[in-house]
Protein backbone atom coordinates (compact mmCIF):
# COMPACT_ATOMS: atom_id res chain seq x y z
CA UNK A 1 0.00 0.00 0.00
CA UNK A 2 0.97 3.56 -0.63
CA UNK A 3 2.94 5.36 2.33
CA UNK A 4 4.99 8.24 2.79
CA UNK A 5 4.50 11.79 2.39
CA UNK A 6 2.99 11.70 -1.53
CA UNK A 7 -0.71 11.89 -1.70
CA UNK A 8 -2.13 8.58 -1.74
CA UNK A 9 -4.71 7.27 -4.31
CA UNK A 10 -8.13 7.14 -2.50
CA UNK A 11 -9.77 3.61 -2.01
CA UNK A 12 -12.17 4.41 -0.04
CA UNK A 13 -15.29 3.33 -2.76
CA UNK A 14 -12.75 0.43 -3.84
CA UNK A 15 -14.47 -2.89 -2.95
CA UNK A 16 -10.95 -5.13 -3.42
CA UNK A 17 -9.02 -2.06 -1.43
CA UNK A 18 -11.58 -2.59 1.35
CA UNK A 19 -11.04 -6.41 1.40
CA UNK A 20 -7.44 -5.48 1.69
CA UNK A 21 -8.23 -3.06 4.75
CA UNK A 22 -9.70 -5.77 6.34
CA UNK A 23 -6.76 -8.22 6.37
CA UNK A 24 -4.61 -5.33 7.61
CA UNK A 25 -7.93 -4.67 10.56
CA UNK A 26 -7.71 -8.32 10.99
CA UNK A 27 -11.85 -7.96 10.89
CA UNK A 28 -13.95 -9.45 7.92
CA UNK A 29 -17.22 -6.86 8.35
CA UNK A 30 -20.21 -8.96 8.04
CA UNK A 31 -21.67 -5.82 6.22
CA UNK A 32 -19.42 -2.96 5.32
CA UNK A 33 -21.75 -0.26 5.98
CA UNK A 34 -19.85 0.98 9.08
CA UNK A 35 -17.22 0.64 7.81
CA UNK A 36 -18.02 3.16 5.08
CA UNK A 37 -19.57 5.81 7.22
CA UNK A 38 -16.20 5.62 9.33
CA UNK A 39 -14.01 6.54 6.73
CA UNK A 40 -16.63 9.37 5.77
CA UNK A 41 -15.00 12.68 6.32
CA UNK A 42 -17.54 15.45 6.91
CA UNK A 43 -16.08 17.28 4.09
CA UNK A 44 -17.54 14.34 1.47
CA UNK A 45 -21.20 14.69 2.47
CA UNK A 46 -23.29 16.15 0.18
CA UNK A 47 -26.71 16.94 -0.21
CA UNK A 48 -26.98 17.96 3.55
CA UNK A 49 -25.58 20.69 5.74
CA UNK A 50 -25.46 20.92 9.79
CA UNK A 51 -26.03 18.28 11.72
CA UNK A 52 -27.69 16.13 9.37
CA UNK A 53 -24.05 16.26 7.59
CA UNK A 54 -22.91 15.29 10.60
CA UNK A 55 -24.69 12.30 11.38
CA UNK A 56 -23.58 11.03 7.89
CA UNK A 57 -19.81 11.47 8.54
CA UNK A 58 -17.77 9.52 10.80
CA UNK A 59 -18.21 12.01 13.91
CA UNK A 60 -20.82 9.88 15.85
CA UNK A 61 -18.82 6.64 15.16
CA UNK A 62 -15.72 8.63 16.49
CA UNK A 63 -17.47 9.41 19.91
CA UNK A 64 -18.78 5.85 20.50
CA UNK A 65 -14.80 4.53 19.64
CA UNK A 66 -13.81 6.88 21.94
CA UNK A 67 -15.43 4.84 24.53
CA UNK A 68 -14.88 1.85 23.48
CA UNK A 69 -11.26 2.59 23.38
CA UNK A 70 -11.15 4.30 26.92
CA UNK A 71 -12.94 1.26 28.21
CA UNK A 72 -10.73 -1.62 26.73
CA UNK A 73 -7.32 0.43 27.42
CA UNK A 74 -8.31 1.51 30.95
CA UNK A 75 -8.90 -2.31 31.72
CA UNK A 76 -5.87 -3.40 29.71
CA UNK A 77 -3.62 -0.84 32.37
CA UNK A 78 -5.32 -2.06 35.64
CA UNK A 79 -4.32 -6.02 34.70
CA UNK A 80 -1.04 -4.86 33.42
CA UNK A 81 -0.07 -2.67 36.29
CA UNK A 82 -1.44 -3.99 39.35
CA UNK A 83 0.96 -1.75 41.75
CA UNK A 84 0.18 1.98 39.67
CA UNK A 85 -1.37 4.41 41.60
CA UNK A 86 -4.69 5.99 39.77
CA UNK A 87 -2.50 9.37 38.92
CA UNK A 88 -0.30 6.69 37.20
CA UNK A 89 -2.90 4.75 34.96
CA UNK A 90 -4.44 8.21 34.21
CA UNK A 91 -1.34 9.64 32.83
CA UNK A 92 -0.25 6.26 30.88
CA UNK A 93 -4.43 6.32 29.59
CA UNK A 94 -3.83 9.77 28.32
CA UNK A 95 -1.01 8.92 26.59
CA UNK A 96 -2.58 5.55 25.36
CA UNK A 97 -5.63 7.15 23.66
CA UNK A 98 -4.07 10.69 22.89
CA UNK A 99 -4.90 12.24 19.49
CA UNK A 100 -1.02 11.53 18.77
CA UNK A 101 -1.39 7.68 19.71
CA UNK A 102 -4.50 6.93 17.48
CA UNK A 103 -2.70 8.90 14.74
CA UNK A 104 -0.17 6.47 14.83
CA UNK A 105 -2.71 3.41 14.96
CA UNK A 106 -4.10 4.64 11.98
CA UNK A 107 -0.88 5.24 10.38
CA UNK A 108 0.09 1.33 11.18
CA UNK A 109 -3.57 0.42 9.52
CA UNK A 110 -3.01 2.70 6.72
CA UNK A 111 -6.21 3.92 7.02
CA UNK A 112 -5.04 7.25 4.85
CA UNK A 113 -5.87 5.92 1.38
CA UNK A 114 -9.50 4.89 1.96
CA UNK A 115 -10.76 8.05 4.29
CA UNK A 116 -13.34 9.78 2.23
CA UNK A 117 -12.89 13.39 2.14
CA UNK A 118 -13.80 16.39 0.01
CA UNK A 119 -12.03 17.92 -2.81
CA UNK A 120 -10.54 20.89 -0.68
CA UNK A 121 -9.65 18.74 2.33
CA UNK A 122 -7.46 15.83 -0.24
CA UNK A 123 -5.77 18.58 -2.02
CA UNK A 124 -4.44 20.18 1.72
CA UNK A 125 -3.65 16.80 3.07
CA UNK A 126 -6.24 15.85 4.99
CA UNK A 127 -5.11 12.22 4.24
CA UNK A 128 -2.05 13.15 6.44
CA UNK A 129 -3.67 15.25 9.62
CA UNK A 130 -3.30 13.62 12.82
CA UNK A 131 -6.91 14.77 13.87
CA UNK A 132 -8.83 13.08 11.04
CA UNK A 133 -6.50 10.10 11.41
CA UNK A 134 -7.27 9.60 15.27
CA UNK A 135 -11.11 10.52 14.55
CA UNK A 136 -10.76 7.69 11.75
CA UNK A 137 -8.84 5.06 13.29
CA UNK A 138 -11.52 5.68 17.07
CA UNK A 139 -14.80 5.77 14.17
CA UNK A 140 -13.39 2.26 12.72
CA UNK A 141 -13.11 0.66 16.48
CA UNK A 142 -16.30 1.55 16.85
CA UNK A 143 -17.19 0.26 13.52
CA UNK A 144 -16.09 -3.11 14.52
CA UNK A 145 -17.63 -3.05 18.21
CA UNK A 146 -20.80 -2.53 16.00
CA UNK A 147 -20.55 -5.05 13.96
CA UNK A 148 -19.18 -8.00 16.09
CA UNK A 149 -19.52 -6.84 19.57
CA UNK A 150 -16.72 -6.11 22.37
CA UNK A 151 -14.81 -8.75 22.33
CA UNK A 152 -13.93 -8.11 18.57
CA UNK A 153 -13.27 -4.85 19.49
CA UNK A 154 -11.35 -5.36 22.24
CA UNK A 155 -9.06 -8.03 19.63
CA UNK A 156 -8.15 -4.73 17.92
CA UNK A 157 -7.13 -2.81 20.51
CA UNK A 158 -5.20 -5.45 21.80
CA UNK A 159 -3.42 -5.54 18.26
CA UNK A 160 -3.09 -2.17 17.47
CA UNK A 161 -2.75 -0.44 21.58
CA UNK A 162 -1.21 -2.73 23.35
CA UNK A 163 2.47 -2.40 21.23
CA UNK A 164 2.79 0.43 22.77
CA UNK A 165 1.54 -0.43 26.32
CA UNK A 166 5.11 -0.75 27.43
CA UNK A 167 6.73 2.38 25.16
CA UNK A 168 4.57 5.35 26.52
CA UNK A 169 5.77 8.60 23.84
CA UNK A 170 6.59 11.73 24.62
CA UNK A 171 2.85 12.95 25.05
CA UNK A 172 3.24 11.00 28.85
CA UNK A 173 4.68 14.22 29.99
CA UNK A 174 3.25 16.41 27.53
CA UNK A 175 2.05 20.11 28.61
CA UNK A 176 -0.95 19.40 29.87
CA UNK A 177 0.79 16.83 32.19
CA UNK A 178 3.04 18.89 33.00
CA UNK A 179 1.27 21.92 34.03
CA UNK A 180 -1.30 19.84 35.79
CA UNK A 181 1.92 18.65 37.86
CA UNK A 182 2.83 22.19 38.64
CA UNK A 183 -0.14 23.16 39.89
CA UNK A 184 -0.65 20.61 41.90
CA UNK A 185 3.02 21.08 43.32
CA UNK A 186 1.61 25.04 44.61
CA UNK A 187 -1.56 23.12 46.06
CA UNK A 188 -3.31 24.76 43.17
CA UNK A 189 -6.67 22.84 41.59
CA UNK A 190 -6.51 21.33 38.03
CA UNK A 191 -6.27 23.67 35.18
CA UNK A 192 -9.50 24.60 33.53
CA UNK A 193 -9.20 24.87 30.14
CA UNK A 194 -12.50 26.57 28.60
CA UNK A 195 -13.73 26.59 24.56
CA UNK A 196 -13.20 30.55 23.61
CA UNK A 197 -14.04 30.20 20.49
CA UNK A 198 -14.70 27.61 17.61
CA UNK A 199 -14.50 29.00 14.33
CA UNK A 200 -13.98 28.17 10.44
CA UNK A 201 -15.80 25.14 8.41
CA UNK A 202 -16.66 21.72 10.12
CA UNK A 203 -13.72 19.79 7.67
CA UNK A 204 -11.52 22.09 8.89
CA UNK A 205 -12.16 23.95 12.58
CA UNK A 206 -10.04 26.17 14.54
CA UNK A 207 -10.30 25.87 18.36
CA UNK A 208 -9.54 28.52 20.31
CA UNK A 209 -8.84 27.06 24.02
CA UNK A 210 -8.08 29.69 27.46
CA UNK A 211 -6.10 27.90 30.32
CA UNK A 212 -7.11 29.28 33.95
CA UNK A 213 -5.52 28.94 37.14
CA UNK A 214 -6.34 30.88 40.28
CA UNK A 215 -4.25 33.51 40.97
CA UNK A 216 -2.95 33.68 37.09
CA UNK A 217 -4.36 35.36 34.11
CA UNK A 218 -5.58 32.99 31.33
CA UNK A 219 -3.88 31.74 28.37
CA UNK A 220 -5.02 31.56 24.88
CA UNK A 221 -3.94 29.31 21.98
CA UNK A 222 -5.62 27.72 19.04
CA UNK A 223 -5.08 24.24 17.26
CA UNK A 224 -7.09 21.99 14.76
CA UNK A 225 -8.53 20.51 17.76
CA UNK A 226 -9.50 21.01 21.38
CA UNK A 227 -6.37 18.67 22.30
CA UNK A 228 -3.96 20.40 20.19
CA UNK A 229 -5.40 23.90 21.16
CA UNK A 230 -4.96 22.50 25.01
CA UNK A 231 -1.67 21.75 24.78
CA UNK A 232 -0.45 24.79 22.87
CA UNK A 233 -2.48 26.98 25.71
CA UNK A 234 -0.59 24.78 29.02
CA UNK A 235 2.62 25.08 27.04
CA UNK A 236 2.46 28.85 26.79
CA UNK A 237 1.22 29.42 30.41
CA UNK A 238 3.85 26.97 31.56
CA UNK A 239 6.58 29.30 29.66
CA UNK A 240 5.21 32.09 30.68
CA UNK A 241 5.08 31.35 34.47
CA UNK A 242 8.46 29.24 34.38
CA UNK A 243 10.54 31.77 32.45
Amino acid sequence: MTRGKGRSEPRGDDEAGLDALEAALGHRFASRAHLRLALTHISSVTGAQGSQARVRSYQRLEFLGDHVLGLVVSDMLYRAYPNAEEGELSRRLADLVCEEACAEVARAMDLGPYIRLGPGEDRTGGRERPAILADVAEAVLAAVYLDAGFEAAEAMVEKFWRPRLSTPGSSARDPKTALQEWAQGRGLPPPHYRLVERSGPDHNPEFRIAVELPGYTAIEATGPSKQVAQKAAAAAFLERVTA
